[in-house]
């Protein structure tokens, strides 16, 4: 009995030797796949910046930072309106994990004890859900340099989007500095047809 057992663990040994050399293996699928087109929004928007990152949000009920994900953080820059907003996606699934767009109120504070992150409420945020949702967040970098690239960046679009609100609220204000004169010009024609 002894003798046989050796002689099936090289015989065992060549096999898997065997199977291992056969690399040309080929099997046709069961079923056929359409390929989808996923739509992401993102197709009218051009990146202003993209850095990789992780990014977490303040839970106020237990009072602890909570990882929200790991992926690039990016500023998008809408084609038509010219609105820059901050979008994450993590890495794998691809699901949105920061959303909103950003805005002058909006302070970019460094997070304590630390040269690469920074903290910074958002009052509107639409990651979890289609509801916005007001958040502090704070975002975490590699190193330093990168950290400091991203505040740079945050503050240039800080100033982009003001610029692009002041305009349309001036326009807004003209539009309806037109109106009341139109309805002054039609109030005026009206008391005119009264008097005669």
């Amino acid at each position: 009995m002894a003798d046989t057992e050796p002689k099936t663990v090289v015989d065992e040994v060549k096999n898997e030797e065997e199977v291992e050399n056969s690399p040309d293996v080929h099997f046709e699928p069961v079923i056929k796949l359409d390929e989808v087109e996923v739509k992401t929004f993102e197709e009218d928007e051009e990146s202003l910046f993209k850095m990789r990152a992780k990014l977490f949000r303040f839970d106020k009920e237990l009072k602890e930072w909570k990882e929200r994900g790991t992926g690039d953080v990016r500023f998008l820059k809408h084609q038509e309106t010219g609105k820059i907003r901050l979008v994450m996606r993590r890495d794998k699934t691809h699901k949105v994990c920061a959303n909103h767009y950003v805005t002058a109120e909006m302070a970019l504070t460094p997070n304590v004890g630390s040269d690469r992150s920074w903290v910074w409420n958002t009052t509107a945020d639409i990651a979890d859900g289609a509801e916005p949702t007001a958040e502090t967040l704070a975002i975490r970098f590699a190193n330093s340099e990168n950290a400091n690239l991203f505040k740079d960046k945050f503050e240039e679009v800080q100033k982009i989007n003001a610029t692009l609100l002041k305009a349309e609220s001036d326009a807004e204000d003209s539009e309806e500095d037109k109106e009341e004169e139109e309805e002054k010009k039609e109030e005026a024609v009206e008391e005119e047809k009264k008097e005669e």
